[in-house]
């Protein structure tokens, strides 16, 4: 070992090999040392995003190291899965964690062809809201092939949810150099439907981006060890980025039904105004929500979303 301890990123994990980028400049393949070693054999203790400490071992196959350490996480980006073997420490179901420390979630949709997939939208950024990320940003791409007044009138609801809402187009750059500022400095996420323009996007942000992204987003292993489903990918403006599969169809994790709603940006204001504590907003009597949905005050397909996805997490919590 070394008698100075390196510290670093985790840039990419297969099969309970870590790539770490140190300070030093360079990227070393490390395994868990000790007790982390063996937590790992029940819950994700590391994962791309985290920042660790490590010993660089010398070895003629190149830079290798033993992470020692991984610093406290901000936040966490995951999903719920089932437990299998001994991950998980004897509970039905278990947070996989997909990256760690993100700063920025960029839900991808498209204009047109195809058109937007508002549940899977929806779903996506109750997610990133569950995670408490420091910036969600919902990116319409494809402009230039829309009725610009039409499309940017389906997503004021969302620009009135604080949400950051860029409308883009790869073809002809539009909205890219807003990407750029968004991106820099930061660990983000990029995720969305199939044929929203990401590789498009993602090489009108850095040249040959989209490419390097899929490739290193290709990587799947069924070993004992969790797989991930993204790489952090640098930016040579600073920053990182991923493309995150995973989470397209993610369960969330440690969320009961009834606490839905207060990820729901427009429904939770209302909660608090229904005449029964345990509203579900379907169809009790006195629901506050379901008077704004008439009232307009609440779109009617974000009110659906909820609705759907509160379904599955109930025979999600009934089948464990």
């Amino acid at each position: 070992m070394c008698d100075t301890a390196l510290s670093g990123l985790i840039v990419k994990e297969v099969s309970g090999f870590y790539w770490v980028e140190a300070g030093d400049g360079h990227t070393y393949r490390c395994r868990l040392r000790g007790r982390l070693l063996e937590a790992a054999q029940s819950s994700d203790v590391a994962a791309i995003g985290d920042r660790v400490r490590f010993d660089a071992v010398p070895d003629e196959t190149g830079r290798i190291g033993a992470i020692f350490e991984v610093e406290p996480r901000r936040t966490v980006l995951g999903r719920a899965v089932r437990t299998e073997g001994s991950r998980g420490a004897g509970d039905p179901v278990r947070q996989h964690v997909i990256i760690a420390n993100p700063d920025a979630v960029f839900v991808v949709t498209s204009a047109v062809k195809p058109a937007p997939d508002f549940p899977l939208i929806d779903r996506l950024l109750a997610i990133a809201d569950h995670a408490e990320l420091p910036e969600v940003v919902l990116i319409v791409n494809k402009m230039d092939l829309a009725d610009e007044a039409k499309v940017i009138a389906r997503f004021l609801p969302y620009e009135k949810m604080n949400y950051t809402v860029c409308y883009t187009s790869a073809e002809k750059r539009l909205g890219i150099e807003r990407l750029r500022e968004l991106l820099d400095g930061k660990i983000s996420v990029f995720t969305g439907a199939s044929g929203v323009g990401k590789t498009s996007l993602l090489n009108a942000i850095q040249p040959d981006l989209g490419r390097a992204v899929k490739e290193v987003s290709g990587w799947r292993d069924e070993g004992v060890h969790t797989t991930r489903d993204s790489v952090l990918v640098r930016l040579e403006q600073g920053g990182y980025i991923a493309d995150t599969p995973g989470i397209r169809s993610a369960a969330l994790y440690d969320v009961e039904p009834e606490e839905l709603d207060g990820y729901f940006r427009d429904i939770a204001p209302y909660v608090g105004r229904c005449r029964f504590n345990d509203c579900a907003h379907q169809d009790e009597p006195g629901c506050a929500v379901i008077d704004a949905v008439r009232r307009h005050e609440i779109s009617r397909a974000r009110w659906r979303s909820y609705l759907a996805l509160r379904e599955e997490l109930t025979k999600a919590l009934e089948a464990y």
